[in-house]
C-alpha cells in the first residue's frame, strides 16, 4: 500500500489490501487458537482476551475511519494522493494528510515484522503435536518449556491424553458438519459471533464521526474516545491473572483493574450482560436519536449511549465471540471451528458496514431496534444453550456435547451452567 504513493497506482494499493485483509482473516483465527492451546486452564481465558486488547489498541492507533470522496475520485485519476483520516495518526494533526497517508500506511509493518522475528522462539503448541501428531516427547518438552513445572507439565500431559483416547486425529469439513457432538457448539457459535456482530458495535465504529457530526463541530475526536473506550473495557473483560513480580509491584493495581473479569464472572455471565446491556443502549438511541431534533441538549446523552454500547460489547460479545468456539470444541475439530469463527465475524462486519448506509437512510434512528433485536436473541439464544467454560478442561467441555444429539445443562438450582 506504501508503494501504490510512489508510483501512482491505484491498483496496487487495492492489492495491498487484497493480501492485508487475507493475513488479517488467518491472523484472527489462529492466534486464539495458538493462545487458547498453550495457556493454562485457569487462565486460558484471559490470555485469550489479550488478543482483542491488540485488535483494540490497534483501531484506536490506526483503523481507517473514513475517506475523502473528492480525493479518492483523484487518485484514480493518478493527479493526486488519496487522503484518509484515522484515529490517533490519522487526525489531520498527525499522519491523515495527502503528503503523509502512505507513511501511515507503512506502519502496520513494525508489528507484522515483530512478529514474524518472534515467532520461531515460541513453541509448538504441546496439543498439536500429541493429538494431531501423536508426537509425545515433543509435546512434553514443548508443555515443560511453557509451565516450568514438571508436577504442572505431567498433569496437563495426561490430561491430554484423556482427550487424546476420545479424538481422533483429524477430521475433514465435511465430517466436521455432520459430527452429531458438533451440532449444539456450531449453533453457539454461529449464533454468538452473528450476535455480537449485528448487535451494532461495527455500525457504531464505522460510523461514528458521521453520527456525531449533526451535534458537534470536532466529531472526529469523540470518534477518538469511542476507540479509547474501546481499549480501555477490553482490557477490564481480561482478569486478575498475573501475579506481579517485585518489579512490577508499583503496577499491581493497575493490573488487578484491568485484568479483572474473564476468569471472575466467567464467559457466560459477560456474554449475558454485554448482550442485554447492548441490546437496551440500543433501545435508548432509538429514542434519544427520534427526539434530539426537538430536544438537541440530549446530543451528550446519544455519546454517552454509544459508550456506554461499546463497552458492554468489549466486555463480553467482543473478546469471547473469538475464541469461544476453541473451548467448545475437541482437538480436531478446534481449527475449523477457529476458521468458522473468523468467517462468522469478517462476514458480519462485511454485512453490517454494507448495510447500515442505506438502512440508516431507509429506517432513520429505529434502524437501531434492528440491533436491539439481534442482540436480544443473541441472548436469549446464550442463556437457554451456552455452558460455562470457565476452568473447565477441553476433554471436559468436550465431553457435555459428545454422543448426543442435544445436552441438558441444567444443574440441581436450574441455572444452566457446568457448575
Amino acid at each position: 500500500m506504501f508503494v501504490s504513493k510512489a508510483c501512482q497506482s491505484f491498483e496496487v494499493l487495492i492489492l495491498g489490501r487484497l493480501v492485508f485483509g487475507l493475513f488479517c482473516g488467518l491472523v484472527m483465527s489462529l492466534n486464539p487458537l495458538y493462545i487458547q492451546e498453550v495457556s493454562p486452564t485457569k487462565l486460558r481465558g484471559a490470555f485469550a482476551t489479550l488478543n482483542q486488547v491488540s485488535l483494540a489498541a490497534g483501531t484506536l492507533v490506526g483503523m481507517v475511519r473514513t475517506v475523502q470522496s473528492d480525493l479518492f475520485r483523484t487518485h484514480i485519476s493518478r493527479t493526486s494522493s488519496l487522503c484518509v483520516r484515522l484515529q490517533v495518526v490519522g487526525l489531520e494533526t498527525v499522519l491523515g494528510t495527502e503528503d503523509h497517508w502512505a507513511m501511515m500506511l507503512s506502519l502496520s509493518l513494525i508489528p507484522a515484522l515483530t512478529q514474524y522475528l518472534l515467532l520461531p522462539f515460541c513453541p509448538e503448541s504441546p496439543r498439536y503435536l500429541l493429538i494431531n501428531r501423536g508426537e509425545e516427547r515433543r509435546a512434553e518438552t514443548a508443555l515443560l518449556r511453557l509451565r516450568g513445572r514438571e508436577d504442572e507439565m505431567l498433569a496437563e500431559l495426561q490430561e491430554m491424553k484423556e482427550e487424546a483416547a476420545h479424538t481422533t486425529s483429524s477430521i475433514t469439513i465435511q465430517e466436521f458438519i455432520r459430527k452429531r457432538s458438533y451440532k449444539q457448539p456450531i449453533l453457539i457459535v454461529l449464533t454468538v459471533n452473528l450476535g455480537s456482530q449485528l448487535s451494532g458495535f461495527n455500525a457504531i465504529i464505522n460510523y461514528s464521526t458521521r453520527m456525531f457530526q449533526a451535534s458537534f463541530d470536532e466529531a472526529k475526536y469523540l470518534t477518538l474516545g469511542v476507540g479509547v473506550v474501546n481499549l480501555t473495557f477490553t482490557l477490564v473483560a481480561v482478569s486478575p491473572a498475573f501475579r506481579c513480580s517485585p518489579v512490577m509491584k508499583s503496577v499491581n493495581v493497575l493490573l488487578s483493574l484491568q485484568f479483572f473479569l474473564m476468569e471472575r464472572a466467567g464467559r457466560r455471565k459477560l456474554l449475558l450482560t454485554g448482550f442485554i446491556f447492548i441490546a437496551g443502549c440500543n433501545l435508548l438511541m432509538t429514542v434519544v436519536d427520534s427526539v434530539l431534533p426537538l430536544l438537541p441538549q440530549l446530543r451528550s446523552l446519544q455519546v454517552l449511549l454509544v459508550f456506554c454500547a461499546v463497552s458492554a460489547y468489549e466486555l463480553g460479545p467482543g473478546p469471547i465471540s473469538w475464541f469461544i468456539a476453541a473451548e467448545l470444541f475437541d482437538q480436531p475439530g478446534r481449527p475449523a471451528a477457529m476458521a468458522f469463527t473468523s468467517l462468522l465475524n469478517w462476514g458480519g462486519k462485511f454485512v453490517l458496514a454494507l448495510l447500515f448506509p442505506p438502512l440508516l437512510k431507509l429506517c432513520g434512528a429505529y434502524v437501531f431496534l434492528l440491533f436491539s433485536v439481534a442482540a436480544l436473541l443473541a441472548f436469549t439464544f446464550t442463556w437457554s444453550r451456552l455452558p460455562e467454560t470457565k476452568g473447565r478442561t477441553f476433554d471436559q467441555i468436550a465431553e457435555e456435547f459428545r454422543g448426543a444429539e442435544s445436552i441438558s445443562l441444567l444443574n440441581s438450582t436450574g441455572f444452566h451452567t457446568f457448575t
